[in-house]
């Protein structure tokens, strides 16, 4: 088996990237041989640019002292580095077209070879979007599917609090290096991933999050999982190219539904169109995926509790989205005064959430009271 510094000496080489390093593996046989073939051999490969010879005929020693150098970086950090023919590297990842050569990972490595599924969407999500969101992965992960997503605010997020709120797994793949945590405000839930998951990423430490690496970081997150669910994507959004690539991978794709005058929810809407698969809860994944599901599961809209009269007539006007209390009110028929009492108290059972603006919602999945 090749080393790590071998993989990593190669992986850092300039211009050399995934495909074509897929490419010289599948000529040479192994990291080592690549290392050790000579010019005439490399300029023989007609899929080689003339700056990857170059970065691999004349600038071996400055990799390999780059090499050098992450190793002991990762060491002091507590990552360990997965490379290509490692025992614990993603089979499923290995399987696409331009699989990362070297994968770093602060967490639980063996987790990467569990059954998996993606969960992704739109960072400025709405209300309705972070509550499915983690209404899903909640139950995917209480049937111990790994959760995938890439960290970023909006449903990403939503995805990961979901899977640990279940108790289960997830796997945060980051677009920037593992020793920097992007977003700021995910600092806390990055230690928990760490904890009680995985963080990955392809990038070399201390990589800042530019934006061109997002796109390549979703082929690894729809490439490690069995399927890809989009939660909420508008019409034009890195969330769809993740879709398609997911396609492209032979992965299954899912879509959650929403309104049909929400932006938020066209993408999803024409991957339906497209053919993907339209999701109501948890079950329909695993039925799809054929794996075992619960005899029935919990519906996106849950049925109304027990209530008194007045509460359960205001609850039965909300919905998962906004209403403003003018509408309310009209609708009600009640003085305004007791309608905000109604409401306050609805809250506190955790049966509705008030929102900027003077709106408010009922919860997609009610939370237990804390009163």
């Amino acid at each position: 088996m090749d080393t790590k510094h071998q993989w990593l000496s190669l992986a850092l080489t300039p211009g050399l990237g995934p495909a074509t390093l897929r490419k010289l593996v599948e000529r040479f046989g192994s990291a080592r041989h690549i290392l050790a073939a000579s010019r005439q051999e490399l300029a023989e490969c007609s899929f080689l640019r003339k700056d990857s010879l170059a970065g691999l005929c004349d600038q071996k020693l400055i990799a390999a002292a780059a090499a050098d150098r992450e190793l002991q970086l990762a060491e002091k950090s507590g990552i360990i580095i997965l490379c290509w023919d490692d025992p614990l590297f993603p089979p499923l990842l290995k399987e696409i077209n331009d699989p990362p050569p070297i994968l770093y990972v602060k967490g639980a490595p063996q987790l990467l070879r569990a059954p998996g599924i993606a969960m992704v969407g739109a960072r400025a999500a709405s209300s309705y979007g972070l509550q499915v969101a983690e209404r899903l992965a909640k139950e995917l992960a209480g049937h111990d599917l790994v959760i995938t997503s890439g960290f970023a605010l909006g449903i990403d997020t939503a995805a990961h609090k979901g899977a640990l709120a279940a108790g289960g797994n997830t796997i945060a793949v980051m677009g920037c290096g593992l020793d920097i945590v992007y977003p700021g405000q995910n600092k806390k839930l990055h230690e928990q991933i760490a904890d009680h998951g995985a963080i990955i990423s392809e990038s070399p430490l201390g990589t800042m999050p530019e934006g061109f690496r997002f796109p390549a970081r979703n082929r690894i997150i729809s490439g490690l999982s069995l399927g890809v669910v989009v939660v909420e994507a508008a019409i034009r959004s890195g969330t769809l190219i993740t879709a398609h690539q997911a396609l492209e991978q032979g992965r299954d794709v899912f879509a959650i539904p929403g309104r049909i005058d929400s932006p938020k929810s066209e993408g999803c809407h024409r991957l339906i169109q497209e053919g993907a698969k339209l999701v109501h809860n948890g079950a329909d994944i695993l039925e799809e995926l054929a794996l075992s599901a619960p005899a029935s599961a919990p519906a996106i809209h849950p049925p109304a509790p027990p209530l008194p009269p007045e509460e359960g007539k205001i609850f039965s006007l909300l919905e998962v989205y906004p209403k403003n209390i003018e509408e309310i009110i009209q609708a009600a028929r009640l003085p305004a005064h007791r309608i905000s009492e109604i409401l306050l108290h609805l809250e506190l059972q955790g049966l509705v959430a008030s929102l900027p603006g003077n709106q408010y919602q009922r919860l997609a999945e009610p939370h237990s009271s804390s009163v």
